[in-house]
């Protein structure tokens, strides 16, 4: 009698086990088809806060969200900004040549990272070409070095200029 009852125990843990588990499949059903039933516009609304690493990583999700966000320019032009904030001829010429302000992004990013370390004097005190940190590096066009050169020109000037004791007459 006692091995009924521990078979009987037995099947029910398992039928609780069960429907736990079907429960569980019906609430993730139903969630997936909440977030299917919304508009197009609180999709766009929501990923529109999200910054570029948020946005990536939602464009992993699932088909759609991917399909949303690789497609929808606007979320990627506040971002495109910013980074012309750094490269502005790069990101103009690119959005006139006609790329997305996705592809534009795509395109400039890494640059940008590299040309504002540049640009900010990271690298001033490198003295050959041995001591760049050749993992950051990235190929810039001549326009782009000009730049950087100039900057370096004037904290050159602004450097020495500092150094020079004021005569006392």
């Amino acid at each position: 009698m006692q091995k009924n009852f521990k078979r009987n125990n037995n099947s029910r843990v398992s039928d609780i086990e069960l429907n736990s588990v079907d429960a569980e499949k019906e609430n993730k059903e139903s969630q997936n088809k909440f977030f299917e039933l919304l508009p197009l516009e609180i999709y766009i609304r929501i990923f529109s806060q999200l910054d570029m690493r948020s946005l990536c990583r939602a464009s992993m999700t699932c088909k759609r969200w991917n399909r949303t966000i690789k497609t929808t320019d606007s979320l990627w032009k506040p971002h495109c900004l910013a980074v012309r904030a750094v490269c502005r001829r790069e990101i103009d010429d690119d959005l006139k040549s006609g790329y997305s302000c996705r592809d534009t992004l795509r395109r400039n990013y890494q640059k940008s990272k590299v040309k504002l370390e540049w640009l900010s004097g990271r690298y001033s005190n490198i003295c050959s070409p041995v001591s760049l940190p050749e993992k950051i590096m990235y190929p810039m066009d001549a326009e782009t070095w000009g730049e950087i050169l100039e900057a370096e020109l004037k904290r050159y000037v602004q450097k020495s200029q500092s150094d020079l004791i004021p005569l006392r007459l």
